[in-house]
């Protein structure tokens, strides 16, 4: 996927969020797999089902307030705690290394730092000065979340790849059904 905030492309892990569901973290293999893709990946370890649960879970927590946040509104406090305790239990920091950032797990879990990283990253992205450009597809079955940032801040997709694409198509199919009657 095509988005630039690290807690909202892991909301994606699960697509079609209000059509047809595909679950993109069907396995604890899978779910390392998208941490090392992401630069999360502390170390060879294989994530075990629990932390794949608590993945998952965190992922749902993160589109709730996010969502929430998207239309204005005042996020769940069970969320906001979820959350906040996600990001307590990570130990990963950020060294300088050759001149790159690089993060690094700083406890024993490392699956459960990269989690935390993810709640830090979604807390950052949902409060102060980018709250107001957190916003929600317009894809009815996608309504994935992302940051705003178009000039005007009309932005309507999440991804012009994927639903914006989708919508052109529907578009130009109607106009042409449209045109043929």
């Amino acid at each position: 996927m095509d988005n630039d905030v690290l807690a909202f492309r892991f909301t994606e892990t699960l697509a079609e969020r209000f059509g047809d569901r595909v679950e993109r973290l069907p396995t604890p293999e899978r779910f390392g797999q998208w941490l090392e893709a992401n630069g999360l990946r502390f170390d060879e370890a294989v994530p075990t089902r629990a932390e794949l649960r608590a993945a998952q879970a965190l992922r749902e927590v993160v589109y709730r307030v996010g969502a929430t946040v998207a239309q204005r509104g005042a996020p769940d406090p069970v969320d906001v705690e979820a959350l906040n305790a996600a990001s307590r239990r990570g130990r990963a920091y950020v060294e300088l290394r050759d001149g790159v950032a690089a993060l690094v797990s700083g406890g024993r879990r490392p699956v459960i730092d990269a989690l935390g990283v993810i709640a830090q990253d979604a807390i950052g992205s949902v409060a102060g000065a980018f709250a107001e450009l957190v916003s929600v597809c317009a894809d009815p079955s996608c309504r994935g979340l992302f940051l705003d940032m178009s000039p005007a801040t009309n932005r309507r997709w999440c991804s012009m790849n994927t639903c914006g694409n989708r919508a052109k198509k529907a578009a130009m199919a109607e106009r042409r059904q449209l045109a043929e009657r």
